[in-house]
């Protein structure tokens, strides 16, 4: 555990200065997107929002980050500048996304190089998972060449499942701002500055997007912002959290990730029990199920919210603890099981025409009231061009 009082002051420092700069920065970007026309045009249910907004504020994002993480950072090992360089490719990937709308099949071979620039040139890979139930002799389990795509596929499904996430006003953002504050503490706990250093920079770049990301929304992060947030936290991950498999076990990432990853495993499966393909886009993520609910925006994010604190703690304590980790896990995995099946179960989507009918009759009560002309950005759509 890291104690020095000067180490965590950089770490503070590193958290507000990302802050400042990706609040100030975020005003620049938004016009910026408006004059090369990066707009999010609500033209389906499954956007929340009922007039155009712009997107691509993961600029703001990225660049409080860079920044913050360089100053605080003096030196990088080569698996870090792997990483920096993964997340160039991906921030590109996303401005032109965000502009010009790419194929998914396009926008997965970018992340795919993105993800092979960590495992072959940062030498980054998950050698090595612990087995929490195992004895002193069986205390992990050695991947060998598994570890190659397990690894690339750990670092798709997280990039992709934050761009799922990312469809209320600051659920993305905000989300992804608790597991980059946990993964800090745990970097903490464990005696690993970069990491720490890094996720400070990311929780602080979160923390000053979001008062322009929070409902209603001035503008989206756009895919510049849900990839590089998904594949930052995958990465660092790596970088520290799989590499320590003689101090925490490998639940502890996905416990920190495990909205997102829930998400995208239940939007999977769902997809497939209905014989559709896993890239169709649909309406019945976690998110839109709280909606159908009966949840406002705001109640609903903060329900992911509370969900991502309570996983994060749970990682946390994952890390300190010894004889009660089991008691934690098995606890954490009934309660999501009991709500991801009470979503599944009781809860239905409404179909596209249903949203538009609620949508119509929405906007003639709107019409009807004595004033009512500009519509309130509701939620972030979903990024263009990528089935969520």
């Amino acid at each position: 555990m890291i104690f020095d009082v000067s180490f965590l002051f950089r770490v503070g420092a590193a958290v507000l200065v990302s802050a400042v700069l990706s609040f100030l920065l975020t005003l620049p970007v938004k016009r910026l997107a408006v004059r090369i026309g990066a707009m999010d045009v609500p033209k389906d249910a499954r956007r929340m929002h009922n007039k155009p907004i712009p997107r691509m504020g993961g600029m703001a994002i990225f660049l409080g980050f860079l920044v913050s993480a360089l100053v605080f950072t003096p030196q990088m090992d080569r698996g870090l500048f792997a990483i920096l360089l993964g997340a160039v490719l991906i921030v590109v990937l996303g401005v032109v996304d965000d502009k010009c709308t790419l194929s998914a099949k396009t926008k997965l071979l970018v992340q795919l190089l993105a993800a092979a620039v960590i495992v072959f040139y940062g030498d980054l890979r998950i050698d090595r998972l612990t087995n929490p139930f195992g004895s002193s002799l069986y205390s992990y389990w050695d991947l060998g060449l598994w570890a190659y795509p397990i690894t690339i596929i750990w670092i798709l499904a997280i990039t992709n499942a934050v761009n799922f996430i990312d469809g209320l006003d600051g659920l993305a953002c905000g989300v992804s701002g608790i597991s980059s504050i946990n993964l800090m503490i745990i970097a903490l706990l464990v005696s690993n500055g970069q990491d720490a250093i890094w996720m400070a920079a990311l929780t602080g770049a979160c923390i000053g997007f979001l008062p322009h990301n929070f409902n209603p929304a001035k503008i989206f992060m756009g895919d510049t912002g849900s990839n590089f947030l998904g594949f930052m936290l995958a990465a660092v991950s790596i970088h520290g959290l799989f590499k320590a498999y003689t101090v925490i076990s490998f639940l502890v990432p996905i416990l920190l990730l495990g909205l997102p990853i829930f998400d995208i495993c239940f939007a999977v499966i769902r997809r497939l029990a209905h014989g559709q393909s896993p890239m169709q886009a649909d309406r019945g993520h976690f998110h839109h199920r709280l909606i159908d609910m009966g949840f406002s925006q705001r109640q609903s994010v903060s329900i992911a919210y509370v969900l991502t604190g309570i996983l994060g703690l749970s990682a946390v304590l994952l890390t300190v603890s010894g004889a009660v980790k089991t008691m934690i896990m098995l606890s954490v995995i009934l309660v999501l099981g009991a709500v991801g099946m009470h979503f599944i179960l009781r809860t239905r989507p409404r179909t596209g025409n249903q949203a538009t009918a609620q949508q119509e009759e929405a906007s003639d009560a709107d019409a009807a009231q004595p004033g009512a002309g500009e519509p309130t950005a509701g939620a972030e759509a979903d990024g263009a061009g990528t089935a969520k």
